[in-house]
């Protein structure tokens, strides 16, 4: 039976005895998107995952996964998802390929094919033992793991991290293709032009409380204007000081504006000054992140570094 979300809750709150984990989290995830799921170190986001997984249970609220309850139906549940967690434990004593086989029989299910697709995209040499793994190699291992069953729902936690540039475009190709095949991916990280290519639709944590739910696109397009506007005359110092309007920056006979609102004052303004060019500047998905994080433009390159925000 098709359910309408593959993962769903309602009113999620989870309290680490007096201290806030999430609060009154409404999710709702779609069969075959890419569900991005941003927020800082502590806004939520893992514990959030956690309580999917019935590793930890909720204070109160429910979640659902299939349509099925996820702490009374949680071992079969699991049978049908793959999860790659933000930290990863193995027994390092094994093989990267005895890892493997190991998880293939605790699920019951393989695809032997597919498996060795995955190693042979992501280079993975699965003949040494994972102690002798770097972080990344021990990424590229947890990474097959959580996809080598082709599961219904992909659950990945920071996904490219310890990866190098290249791998990680491999990872976002998978990502894509788990997604064309009608697959579900709920995808955690904080590398926001990542999530920005591969996400259909975004939720934003803050402070354990969701802030937004949008797809990537409607979210872009509509939190922020930018215009840079050339004019015939040098507009005065405060022409555009209008409420929900920034200027940015100001050269010989243009401003560039970043507008909330009131853009038909700014229109309107512009007019009395000549206008002889409009040009629409993008607004990165990072942007508005940073924006619903009350932070500065000092605060985007450490973003643009793949810093934590």
């Amino acid at each position: 039976m098709m359910v309408e979300n593959v993962i769903q809750t309602e009113a999620l709150t989870m309290y680490y005895g007096r201290h806030r984990g999430i609060v009154d989290v409404d999710l709702a995830i779609r069969p075959g998107e890419v569900f991005g799921f941003l927020g800082p170190n502590g806004a939520g986001k893992t514990t959030t995952l956690r309580i999917l997984l019935d590793i930890i249970r909720p204070t109160s609220g429910r979640a659902t996964i299939f349509g099925r309850d996820c702490q009374k139906e949680g071992p079969a549940l699991r049978q049908r998802v793959g999860y790659l967690p933000g930290e990863l434990s193995m027994p390092d004593g094994m093989t990267g390929r005895r890892y493997l086989d190991t998880l293939s029989a605790i699920r019951g299910t393989a695809d032997a094919a597919y498996g060795q697709e995955l190693c042979e995209r992501l280079q993975m040499d699965t003949s040494r033992k994972i102690r002798e793994y770097s972080r990344g190699n021990k990424q590229k291992l947890g990474l097959i793991g959580a996809m080598m069953a082709r599961p219904e729902l992909l659950i990945l936690d920071e996904p490219t991290g310890g990866l190098d540039p290249l791998v990680q475009q491999t990872v976002l190709e998978l990502v894509r293709e788990t997604r064309d095949e009608g697959r579900t991916v709920f995808f955690c990280s904080h590398i926001l032009p990542e999530v920005q290519a591969v996400c259909d639709r975004v939720g934003i944590i803050r402070e354990g409380r969701l802030v937004a739910v949008e797809r990537v696109d409607t979210l872009v397009a509509q939190q922020f204007r930018r215009l840079r506007l050339t004019l015939e005359r040098d507009p005065a110092g405060d022409a555009f000081a209008f409420e929900g309007v920034t200027e940015l920056q100001r050269a010989d006979h243009s401003v560039t504006l970043e507008i909330r609102q009131n853009l038909h004052a700014v229109m309107a303004k512009a007019v009395e000054f000549g206008v002889v060019d409009i040009e629409s500047q993008p607004v990165t998905l990072e942007e508005i992140f940073l924006a619903y994080y009350g932070a500065g433009n000092h605060r985007a390159n450490a973003v643009n570094g793949g810093h934590h925000a």
